[in-house]
């Protein structure tokens, strides 16, 4: 059993410790390629050939029956400390303020985008046995993420969602189309290289 700070609440339980044994010892060492816990929370980083098959096995074996989010980050220019801001004059976000307290986030992975599937066993366990379980691959500009639809069908517009804002591709999604933003509107706003400032309003009467 891990040492980490254990978070409790009385939904969404503890984070799922065991996790990553279990699952090697199911499907192989070499399902899982790192664990990190940061903040009482645990992420299991995956290879991305072996999303799909670990997803299905945490629904099927470990009884893992919410996906409740599925989200991407953009690591672009990150240095450190903190994604996205290179020095100069950028708003230091790591000193205290009222924004919180100071957190160096974790470092960044492989690739570019992160993209985070977060689990919870909710109508399959008793009250108590709750857990709760993060997954995360890995992917380059250019690269999909096998969808999860077929798996977890509530993924449809967390997938939608990442990809309407952050332009990562889900392969085999069956409706892959932007969710927020308008069908004709241009980029992807949440990137870290999305132009911002200086830009038209759209819903103005200039335009």
């Amino acid at each position: 059993m891990s040492d980490m700070l254990q978070i409790n609440s009385p939904t969404w339980g503890a984070p799922d410790a065991d996790a990553a044994d279990r699952i090697q010892a199911a499907l192989g060492a070499d399902a899982i390629e790192r664990r990190v816990e940061f903040r009482g929370e645990l992420t299991l980083d995956l290879p991305l050939d072996r999303y799909i098959e670990v997803c299905t096995y945490l629904r099927d074996e470990e009884g893992y029956d919410l996906l409740s989010d599925v989200t991407v980050v953009d690591y672009l220019g990150y240095t450190g400390e903190v994604a996205g801001y290179w020095g100069g004059d950028g708003r230091d976000i790591n000193r205290d303020s009222h924004s919180g307290k100071r957190i160096v986030p974790e470092a960044a992975g492989p690739k570019r985008f992160g993209v985070s599937a977060t689990f919870a066993k909710v109508m399959t366990v008793t009250d108590g046995n709750h857990r709760r379980l993060r997954v995360r691959v890995w992917v380059d500009e250019g690269e999909s993420v096998p969808s999860l639809v077929p798996v977890y069908p509530s993924a449809d517009f967390h997938e939608r969602e990442g990809f309407d804002m952050m332009g990562v591709e889900f392969a085999g999604h069956p409706n892959l189309r932007r969710i927020i933003m308008p069908e004709d509107w241009g980029g992807h706003p949440q990137r870290k290289d999305y132009p911002v400032g200086g830009e038209p309003v759209q819903f103005s009467d200039e335009v």
